[in-house]
């Protein structure tokens, strides 16, 4: 959080920027992720790195820079924000959705102990056996978004997950469900949020200018 001294008053707007963590192991053992605890691959890692150059010659000005705590988030913030000479914060509520009793199964293995039902309701849990609900993980993903607004910053970083990102956009500008906000590996979306107003722009959508150069990594 950034210190707030007396007098202190904040600008109009602040931006924020969405950042979807690199490929991870998950993707190359086709397995379901979610709450499996999946680190980045060597192409992610590449990926990160390439976005951390990107950002070190076109600094986007970040002055507060937070991350889910599940490893693929959190490496990725790591290699971008040490290029920026930021410390990433850790934030629980930024984890992906809660689907744990099928994370790191397979999804023939999901199917079989857990069919999908024709209609679960927003309240009801993922499986007989746990997991968030819809409505849970709403809630989870507009306090994550609450508390980067309250945090002071003028130009905060979000490191995350595509579940939890497209909850929190979709609580940000007030659409339903069915809208998606598509985030391939390490790529990032930018608002810009008035601070007395409900005005939010859409500054930038699934952006992945620093691999351009690199279409064998904008194919995962």
């Amino acid at each position: 959080m950034i210190p707030q001294a007396a007098g202190y008053s904040l600008k109009d707007s602040m931006k924020i920027t969405f950042l979807r963590h690199g490929r991870s192991r998950a993707d190359d053992e086709n397995v379901i992720e979610g709450r499996y605890d999946s680190p980045l691959t060597a192409a992610g890692i590449q990926q990160a790195e390439l976005l951390a150059a990107y950002w070190r010659e076109n600094n986007p000005g970040f002055d507060h820079a937070e991350c889910s705590t599940l490893s693929r988030a959190r490496q990725t913030a790591e290699i971008v924000c040490d290029a920026l000479g930021l410390i990433p914060t850790p934030v629980e509520e930024w984890m992906e959705f809660d689907n744990t009793p099928i994370a790191g199964m397979t999804h023939e293995a999901a199917q079989q102990k857990y069919p999908i039902p024709a209609f679960r309701h927003r309240y009801q849990k993922f499986t007989p056996d746990g997991g968030e609900s819809e409505d849970a993980f709403r809630r989870r993903a507009a306090t994550a978004l609450e508390q980067v607004f309250q945090s002071g910053a003028e130009n905060a970083l979000v490191v995350a997950h595509g579940g939890v990102l497209n909850m929190a956009l979709r609580a940000l500008v007030g659409c339903p469900d069915h809208v998606i906000f598509p985030f391939g590996d390490t790529a990032f979306t930018v608002v810009e949020v008035s601070r007395n107003s409900e005005r939010v722009v859409l500054r930038a959508v699934a952006q992945q200018p620093h691999l351009a150069a690199h279409p064998e990594l904008l194919n995962f």
